[in-house]
């Protein structure tokens, strides 16, 4: 919807998560987190790329929060390294990590910038792992803990919390296809994860509650749109049997206080979900002032004929094991370009129609945009700038997908953009640049993109111009 103009309280940010930019892995005793351990495995990672320097926000922090002024954004959402602030996941604090997050928000805040803290964006602590991980109900024991630790140091500056970051790939990625840490390939750990980091949320949400009552509460689901191939009764059940474990695993316990029926059906030969205890969908279900929204690209199923090779093309990476628990008789298939560099497939249609369908399902649920953006093979040119069109045309077209749900009655209130810098990005290393600033990771030198100076026009006056640099 170009010509669209956003109303002046709509929020433009920009996001970050601690393992992808803060190096510093080793420095001022932060402990050890499943992705250091993941990463120096021989071949899980792109080039054996590791974050142990990434972009080095750690030690060039306040150099990014100029970036983040000069851009003109209305908040930042970065996220807090459980192995920095509390090592080993139990245990003593350590005043070191949670010093350096007191400066970065007492530095947003002296920028005009809100500061939005995610709790947990994939960075486990390793020992809680060893013990067990997200398959295990201590671990959300523990998240309860470094929540009310964490909430204490920062709570009264940090306006807004964000309890988990897409649980979905923490569970399914990190369990059941191995393709994230901590590289599990166990379909029934993967449901109990599923379960021990929703009860997490809600522990966690009750923290903020109690002891930081004026901030905002949230938590970011990557949210799947699905469709099937056909019509036909066998696509339309295999597109609910996906929708069940992509989004209604979540949504359902969150945001209707119980796990839906079908789910439990549809995984019974798998577990019994008795590790679901009485009282547990109550707690989970905290209510949110914002549902955050992470979106990228859509999914194609058809049911698999039991007879036709096998079709894997659901974009979570290569892995002889499946993310989709209980769902080996449905095929994902490829799907037309264009693609970006992720091989993921591009369709803002979809975006609106994610939130029309949050909008219809949740009316009264405020939502935020917490991440969406691509990554293209940026070219430096001569004179050192970089015209990255086609990343600036995909912002363009999903921002004007979210006014267009905005115009049907969305309440979408703000949008941050992944991401604020080219960082390590999980498994694929520093192969994929995500960031409308640039790094070179040999001098850590940052550059504009002509997308920043495009999102600066755009967070400045709200209006959707027409997609060039």
């Amino acid at each position: 919807m170009t010509g669209y103009v956003f109303p002046e309280s709509f929020v433009w940010g920009s996001a970050t998560a601690s393992y992808q930019i803060e190096g510093a892995a080793n420095e001022d005793g932060r402990g050890r987190s499943i992705w250091d351990t993941y990463s120096h495995t021989p071949g899980r990672t792109l080039n054996g790329d590791t974050g142990d320097v990434a972009a080095d926000h750690y030690h060039r922090w306040q150099e990014d929060l100029g970036h983040i002024a000069d851009l003109g954004l209305g908040a930042y959402r970065f996220s807090i390294s459980w192995p920095r602030v509390r090592p080993g996941g139990s245990g003593k604090f350590n005043q070191a990590g949670i010093d350096f997050y007191s400066r970065l928000v007492d530095g947003l805040l002296e920028r005009g910038v809100r500061p939005v803290a995610t709790m947990y964006h994939w960075d486990l602590p390793q020992e809680l792992e060893d013990a067990g991980g997200w398959a295990s109900r201590e671990t959300a024991l523990r998240f309860e803990e470094y929540a009310a630790g964490i909430v204490k140091a920062l709570g009264d500056r940090v306006h807004t919390w964000t309890t988990l970051n897409e649980p979905w790939c923490s569970a399914y990625l990190g369990y059941a296809s191995g393709v994230h840490a901590p590289g599990r390939t166990e379909p029934a750990a993967a449901l109990a994860a599923v379960h021990h980091l929703n009860l997490a949320h809600g522990l966690a949400g009750r923290v903020v509650r109690e002891v930081a009552p004026a901030a905002d509460l949230s938590v970011t689901l990557n949210l799947h749109v699905i469709r099937g191939a056909s019509d036909s009764e066998a696509d339309r059940n295999a597109v609910r049997r996906i929708d069940a474990l992509a989004n209604r695993a979540f949504l359902g316990p969150m945001l209707d206080g119980a796990y839906p029926a079908d789910l439990l059906t549809d995984t019974a030969a798998v577990t019994d979900w008795s590790f679901v205890r009485d009282g547990d969908e109550k707690l989970i279900a905290v209510p949110l002032d914002v549902l955050g929204v992470n979106y990228y690209s859509s999914t194609l199923v058809r049911a698999w004929d039991g007879v036709s090779p096998r079709s894997d093309a659901d974009g979570h990476g290569a892995s002889e094991a499946s993310p989709w628990v209980a769902a080996d008789d449905v095929d994902f298939l490829p799907q037309p370009g264009p693609y970006t560099a992720m091989g993921w497939n591009i369709d803002p249609p979809a975006f609106t129609e994610l939130l029309l369908r949050l909008h219809r399902e949740y009316p009264a649920q405020p939502l935020m945009i917490t991440e969406n953006g691509a990554a293209f093979d940026d070219v430096v040119s001569a004179d050192g700038t970089i015209s990255d069109d086609r990343r600036i045309d995909y912002l363009h077209r999903h921002i004007a997908a979210v006014a267009d749900a905005r115009a049907q009655g969305a309440d979408v209130r703000g949008y941050f953009l992944w991401s604020l810098l080219d960082n390590f990005e999980w498994g694929y290393g520093y192969d994929r640049r995500f960031g409308i600033i640039r790094v070179d990771y040999d001098t850590q030198v940052r550059t504009w993109k002509q997308s920043a100076h495009w999102y600066k026009r755009l967070a400045a006056g709200g209006s959707l111009e027409p997609a060039t640099s």
